[in-house]
């Protein structure tokens, strides 16, 4: 979507609105819209929309009125997104090919909030949607913010580039397996990548087997699409300073391996790369805002295959710690893609700080269902600043258990450790399992977020489908801690 900034509603504008706090209608708003938006029990509550018309200087004007709760409220920002989400998606197939939305009485600050959540909602992935009728086709291109303050360009263009990264991480997690695979997951954000200003590295397979990645190399040898340990850095801090790490899990596609996953619901495995994909979207958002910090991205890329060469429950690999896994469910791979590429990063980077992203266990979906990621951590100020970035961008988390009683239930009785426990605490066991590739004394954090990438239902800022989770979350942790 595009935006721009004006004094005045431009001629012709087909749509005109207005950001109202609950139960405060505007002084200087037409009667009849008064009394219509009274008679329809509009309140201003966030999310809220009326729409009428109204005459103004000669001509017909539809002008809408999109709540945005109380002033006062600590959640403001997040209710003046849901206030633009709800304009887009009121209009986004209307036919209006434009709105203006009058910014009066809004700062900086909650005038992009607006727009954030405007275009964010208004984003769609219709590449392969042939047959469509009209209606049904996005109509919205364009929103005018007019009479926004001073700053507000500023404040929007920072703003854009953290909607650039949520877009990217949604296309990712959107676009199927057949598309986006590790090959050409590398390849699709590479151009965006080295334009921002990014390094890019790619370890092919060779190399993950020179330096004795057989774990990760485990998952993907059934697959006729060649693994791929995708590092991005982002050095905009201080010169020569140690830089924090993120770590994704990149599984384009999981069948379960040998260990099949049931037919039903296995298409939606094109998003089991969730993890590499907001870890992608969020450091492209932190180039292009020229974020004053020193980043490194590390996405393991595989895909989980059955074949002939595909690894079986009972084998046992060596990861590039040294230390043995036995394999007893090769459908708990993410945790073997993620253990060489923790492993990798702190070899190469010795970073000050660790986390990492996947939509790693069913469990934490029984655990916490679609409102929360779950995020365990060997740092308590870790966690804490992970969970409060959470509150401030709705990407929410909620801290789970780490405790030596958990570890020794995936001891393996012929190696150092097997990839599952048993079926009860299926997320902690996972973390348990990651935290032993951890370097003792390194503050380390480890996101499940199987629940979270995906939606079977619009929600405030996204429609069905990808949501972008996990992108706004890192930013706002690189806002907080790191330019901080």
């Amino acid at each position: 979507m595009k935006i721009e900034f004006a004094e005045t509603v431009p001629a012709g504008t087909p749509v005109v609105a207005r950001v109202v706090d609950k139960d405060t209608l505007p002084a200087d708003l037409e009667a009849t819209l008064t009394e219509g938006a009274r008679a329809a029990r509009f309140k201003g509550r966030p999310g809220q929309v009326f729409d009428s018309f109204a005459e103004r200087g000669g001509s017909v004007v539809r002008v809408a009125l999109a709540g945005a709760g109380e002033k006062a409220d600590e959640s403001r920002l997040a209710n003046l997104e849901k206030a633009g989400a709800a304009l887009a998606a009121k209009y986004a197939c209307s036919g209006a090919t434009s709105i203006a939305i009058e910014c009066e009485g809004l700062s900086a600050e909650e005038a992009a909030a607006v727009l954030m959540g405007l275009r964010l909602r208004t984003w769609r992935y219709d590449r392969y949607r042939t047959r469509m009728k009209d209606e049904q086709k996005t109509t919205l291109a364009k929103a005018v913010a007019v009479g926004a303050p001073d700053g507000s360009k500023d404040a929007w263009a920072d703003a854009a580039a953290v909607a650039d990264g949520v877009e990217l991480t949604r296309e990712l997690v959107t676009e199927p397996a057949n598309v986006i695979y590790p090959e050409s997951f590398v390849e699709r954000v590479r151009a965006d990548y080295e334009k921002a200003g990014l390094k890019v590295i790619v370890l092919g397979v060779d190399d993950m087997t020179r330096l004795g990645m057989g774990a990760l190399l485990g998952v993907g040898q059934g697959s006729d699409k060649p693994s791929r340990l995708l590092v991005v850095e982002w050095n905009g801090g201080e010169k020569g300073a140690k830089p924090t790490a993120f770590v994704g899990k990149g599984v384009t596609f999981d069948t379960g391996g040998i260990s099949l996953k049931p037919g039903p619901g296995m298409g939606d495995m094109k998003w089991d790369m969730g993890g590499a994909g907001a870890v992608a979207g969020a450091m492209l958002a932190l180039a292009r805002r020229k974020a004053k910090a020193n980043v490194v991205a590390v996405m393991g890329l595989v895909e989980n295959m059955p074949d002939g060469k595909a690894q079986r429950p009972g084998d046992v690999v060596t990861s590039m710690s040294g230390q043995t896994i036995e394999i007893l469910n090769t459908d708990a791979e993410g945790r073997l893609v993620l253990c060489d590429a923790l492993t990798w990063v702190q070899k190469e980077y010795d970073p000050v700080a660790i986390v990492d992203f996947a939509t790693l266990t069913g469990a934490m979906v029984i655990s916490l269902g679609h409102e929360h990621g779950g995020v365990f951590a060997n740092d308590d100020a870790l966690a804490d600043a992970l969970l409060k970035a959470g509150r401030e961008t709705g990407d929410k988390l909620w801290r789970m258990p780490l405790h030596a009683a958990y570890d020794k239930l995936i001891d393996s009785p012929i190696a150092d450790m097997q990839n599952i426990g048993p079926r009860e605490g299926g997320s902690i066991t996972a973390a348990q399992f990651l935290q032993r590739f951890i370097d003792k004394g390194r503050a380390w954090a480890h996101c499940d977020i199987a629940g979270t990438v995906w939606a079977a239902k619009p929600g405030a800022t996204w429609g069905k489908g990808a949501t972008g989770y996990g992108v706004r979350l890192i930013d706002r942790y690189v806002r907080d801690v790191l330019e901080n």
